[in-house]
């Protein structure tokens, strides 16, 4: 790719960006959805404001897409507090970690994404930082090595996880909140879709927004998508309303169907159920039958298939249920309809 593909790329991941950016709600009162994590969140954070000090540290768990970041930056818009993101990931020493709490100001939030994949030594670093608002820095090397304290100022921490089993007690229980995002049901997804459509510009009718939160698999940032792609056909193709027509015709063109099922979604079934007979088949034999890598067939699509009854995991693999037949239109074998059914 020459370096003028490169730059439109570039630009046009920032402009995504830029779009989701400005969707996101800045106030707890304006977040749909999550009504028991929201009225919890509100007391901690009234509280807290009310005794003139930070709030407790947050933790927020759930699968991707629900609202984590979303929410961490509502609790640094109510405190008043500057915001920094990082993530498990980009955190791998303690020097990387020392760096970040070394900037921060009394009020700010840290928000740390997959926290659960924070390093072990940067771990134990946070742990003092969260408990005693300092951290030790260590000076020089072998004998002559010294430690050093550094305070910190009063700050919160919000961190994000998918995977919250994977996150260390001693890390968990420093938290002094924590709250499980759940999946939407469709009239929130309708209500995010509505407001969202008046912030892009676009002119939605109601059917057009109960057929996007329909197919969007209970999570905002794919009804976020959809609409934006929605709103492209009614571009490019349509009239510029955003009906249910339109609606429908966009969404099967970026092939979602009216489950939510999107391509690589198919493409597990199809497997499950034409090449192996409706299973069970091993996750590694599925990956490499719809050209993925198993982590992403594992994370991505089983998670929605199996919560929608269409895949089952057994103790020998994944097998096809008698809703994915029906699904993809086909007669399954007596024994799999028998016993998934």
């Amino acid at each position: 790719m020459d370096d003028s593909n490169e730059l439109v790329t570039a630009e046009a991941t920032d402009l995504e960006r830029a779009a989701e950016a400005a969707l996101r709600p800045r106030h707890l009162e304006d977040f749909v959805g999550q009504p028991v994590v929201r009225e919890q969140l509100s007391l901690v954070l009234e509280a807290s404001l009310q005794r003139g000090r930070t709030p407790d540290h947050v933790l927020l768990s759930g699968p991707p897409g629900l609202g984590k970041t979303t929410l961490a930056m509502i609790i640094a818009n109510e405190v008043g507090g500057s915001l920094r993101l990082t993530s498990g990931p980009a955190i791998q020493h303690t020097g990387d970690l020392a760096a970040v709490l070394s900037s921060l100001q009394e009020g700010d939030v840290l928000f740390i994404d997959e926290i659960h994949r924070l390093a072990r030594t940067a771990e134990e670093m946070l742990y003092l930082a969260m408990e005693d608002f300092r951290v030790d820095v260590m000076v020089g090397k072998g004998p002559g090595a010294t430690s050093i304290p550094l305070p910190l100022p009063p700050f919160t921490v919000v961190g994000a996880t998918t995977r919250a089993g994977l996150l260390p007690a001693p890390l968990r229980d420093r938290f002094g909140f924590t709250g499980h995002l759940e999946y939407y049901n469709d009239s929130d997804l309708t209500t995010i879709v509505t407001t969202n459509a008046v912030k892009l510009g676009a002119d939605l009718e109601s059917s057009a927004a109960g057929e996007i939160a329909l197919r969007s698999r209970g999570t905002p940032r794919i009804a976020n998508r959809l609409l934006r792609r929605v709103q492209d056909w009614a571009q490019v193709r349509g009239s510029g309303v955003l009906d249910l027509g339109a609606a429908q015709a966009a969404l099967d063109v970026f092939e979602v169907d009216k489950r939510g099922l999107d391509r690589l979604d198919r493409a597990v079934l199809d497997a499950v159920c034409k090449r192996f007979g409706g299973g069970p088949v091993g996750l590694t034999t599925l990956a490499v039958s719809v050209g993925e890598e198993p982590e992403t067939v594992e994370t991505v699509s089983e998670p929605y298939l199996v919560r929608e009854g269409f895949l089952v995991r057994t103790p020998r693999g994944r097998a096809a249920t008698q809703l994915a037949w029906q699904h993809l239109g086909l007669v399954p074998p007596e024994a799999s309809g028998t016993l998934f059914a």
